[in-house]
């Protein structure tokens, strides 16, 4: 059977969140929950660029390791007024002294830990409409009182 090429990831846009203090509702039956509101912030790259909408919210499960399990929900809305709506799952793992720095909102090297996410995109924009059928992946660093990513699209743009 024939191998394909490695996919093709092209630079989107990089993201910058800002971020609330959380919410701990603790151990539930899914695990250890957290709940992080996004107050804001704003994302840049050739293709588009605005702010975030505040009032988006992270919501984290804890596993018994430290690994954190992201599901969060966010808007944004572009410089030229359209709004997509943006999805994403992550994962952030690491040895459990670099996550205790993390969770203390310690500075820590980004090759110290593993944060990627698979951002979806939602828009009923005409100009943004192609968001709505391609993947993306992502790569994140947490610092104190933010989160920023830089998002890829998988395959070529457009």
């Amino acid at each position: 059977m024939p191998v394909l090429p490695k996919p093709e990831l092209n630079h989107l846009f990089d993201l910058e969140l800002t971020v609330d203090t959380p919410h701990l509702p603790g151990e539930t039956p899914i695990g250890n929950r957290r709940v992080i509101r996004v107050t804001g912030g704003a994302f840049n790259g050739n293709y588009l660029q605005g702010r975030v909408v505040p009032g988006g919210d992270d919501w984290i499960t804890v596993r018994d390791d430290g690994t954190i399990i992201q599901d969060v929900r966010i808007l944004l809305e572009t410089d030229d007024k359209q709004l997509i709506m943006m999805t994403y799952r992550g994962v952030r793992t690491g040895t459990k002294s670099v996550l205790e720095r993390l969770d203390a909102g310690d500075e820590v090297g980004i090759d110290e830990y593993y944060f990627h996410t698979t951002p979806v995109f939602e828009t009923a924009s005409e100009q943004y409409y192609w968001l709505n059928n391609r993947l993306y992946v992502s790569r994140g660093k947490r610092m104190a009182g933010k989160v920023v990513y830089s998002i890829f699209q998988v395959g070529q743009m457009k």
